[in-house]
Order: C-alpha cells, then sequence, then structure tokens
C-alpha cells in the first residue's frame, strides 16, 4: 500500500517539453494545469497524502518527476536522466527526499550511468528496468548494485519499441500486468497474468495502481472496460495535454 506521493507543478514552459509526436501539437498551458489538478484530487481519493512541488521554470520537462527518483519502501535512488535536457532535474530532488528518508539510504546513479525513472517498474521486491534510449546498461548495473544491498532483485528488460518501459507495461499488483504491443510476450514476464490492449489504445497501458484502485487516462474505453473485467475500481484521468510530451499517469508522481 501507498501512503505518500509527490508531484511537481508544471511550469509555463511545458509547452518547450521534449516530444516524439509533434503532430499532436503543444500543451496548452492553462489546460495542463487544470487536468494536473484533477490527477492531484484522483491521488488523494486513493488515499494517499501528495506533497506537491512548485514549478520549476528552467526545465520544461520537471512535471514528470517520476523520472528523477526511484523510491522503495527500504531507500530512494535519485537517477541520472539520459535525456541532457533533464539531466539537472536532479539537482533539487535530494532535500525532498529527506523528508521521508535517511540521508544514508538515497543513493545516487552516477554518470556515465543513466537512469530514468519511467523505466523502473517495481514488482513486490522484483525490479524491472527497461534498457532504453534514457537508461542505459551501466546505469542499470549501478541500480542493481544498489537495491541488492536492500534485498531487492532487479531484471533488466531491452526494449525495442517504445520511450520507457512503463510506456507498455504497467504492474496492477495480484500478479497481474497491464501489457501493450512488444510487451504481450516479453519472456520476463511469463509468469504473470496479462491484461492485453489493442494497438489503437497503447497510450494507455500507462496506467497506475493506487491502493486497490487504477487510475486509467480518459478517452481509453476498451482499456477501461478490461480493467473493470479484472475487477479493479477505476478512476480516469483525462492527460491528454501531458501525452503531447511523451508523458502518461505514472510519469507525474513518485508513488511510496
Amino acid at each position: 500500500m501507498f501512503t505518500h506521493t509527490i508531484v511537481r507543478t508544471p511550469c509555463s514552459k511545458v509547452c518547450d517539453g521534449i516530444t516524439s509526436a509533434p503532430e499532436l501539437g503543444k500543451p496548452v498551458y492553462g489546460k495542463a494545469l487544470e487536468q494536473h489538478a484533477a490527477y492531484i484530487e484522483a491521488l488523494k481519493a486513493c488515499g494517499v497524502d501528495v506533497k506537491v512541488l512548485p514549478a520549476d521554470e528552467a526545465f520544461p520537462d520537471s512535471c514528470f518527476v517520476e523520472d528523477v527518483a526511484v523510491v522503495t519502501r527500504k531507500c530512494a535512488v535519485i537517477t541520472n536522466p539520459g535525456a541532457p535536457s533533464r539531466n539537472h532535474e536532479t539537482d533539487s530532488i535530494r532535500g525532498v527526499l529527506l523528508e521521508y528518508y535517511d540521508d544514508a539510504v538515497i543513493e545516487k546513479i552516477q554518470a556515465p550511468g543513466t537512469l530514468e525513472g519511467g523505466d523502473v517498474m517495481m514488482c513486490g521486491d522484483t525490479f524491472y528496468v527497461g534498457r532504453s534510449a534514457r537508461t542505459n546498461a551501466e546505469g542499470i548495473r549501478q541500480f542493481g548494485e544498489i537495491l541488492g544491498k536492500y534485498g531487492f532483485t532487479v531484471i533488466e528488460v531491452p526494449l525495442a519499441e517504445v520511450l520507457h518501459l512503463k510506456t507498455g507495461v504497467n504492474y496492477l499488483e495480484n500478479g497481474t500486468m497491464l501489457v501493450a504491443g512488444e510487451f504481450t510476450d516479453k519472456p520476463e514476464f511469463a509468469a504473470y497474468k496479462k491484461i492485453e490492449i489493442p494497438v489503437e489504445e497503447a497510450y494507455a497501458a500507462n496506467c497506475i495502481w493506487m491502493n486497490g484502485t487504477v487510475i486509467v487516462p480518459e478517452g481509453y474505453p476498451t482499456v477501461l472496460a478490461r480493467i473493470r473485467e479484472a475487477g479493479y475500481p477505476v478512476i480516469t484521468v483525462d492527460t491528454s495535454e501531458f501525452r503531447k510530451i511523451d508523458g502518461g499517469l505514472s510519469c507525474l508522481s513518485l508513488r511510496f
């Protein structure tokens, strides 16, 4: 169960965030703020406290706070983002994490290793890490060494088609994963039950489990129906502005 979440308010430069889909257009700042506020309310409805960090105008993508740290029940790991424009977003996160963790258990990925939190999926005491354009082999090696000290297991998952691991697969607890595209038959996930979703709704593979409820992006009826059929209560949140800059539900928070 989660008790805490950390989010960061989108900055006014969010329209300049990194994107692989310019055809979707640029985010509308006011609408992004409205959607972010609704996201916070959805988190609160799942029984967690929400710490809202102020906007960081130096970094257009800084609302995607998940990428700058990995938080576990025993330790926190400050990442080293693979996107150069995001590299210094980590500078301010240690002070925030010190409100929840002792300094001795706040670790850091060091260059030349790169790792982004969007590539890390926690399944109990096992952490799957996508080797991607943003997370490299050295980053995964360091991450495995760090988490090994705390009794956790790290398994590398090579990615072929997506930006981050959690772009296409997310753990909904109870031994169940929501999968799309290349993740429907990944051997690393053979032991899990899978809720498969169609390619036309692949964006909605990025749902988040929050204390028994699954938060689902708005506008993806097949995904919504299949999660409900699997027995999960759901809350929908519009993330259309964040999709324009390669972001989804998990990217917008740290959950622990």
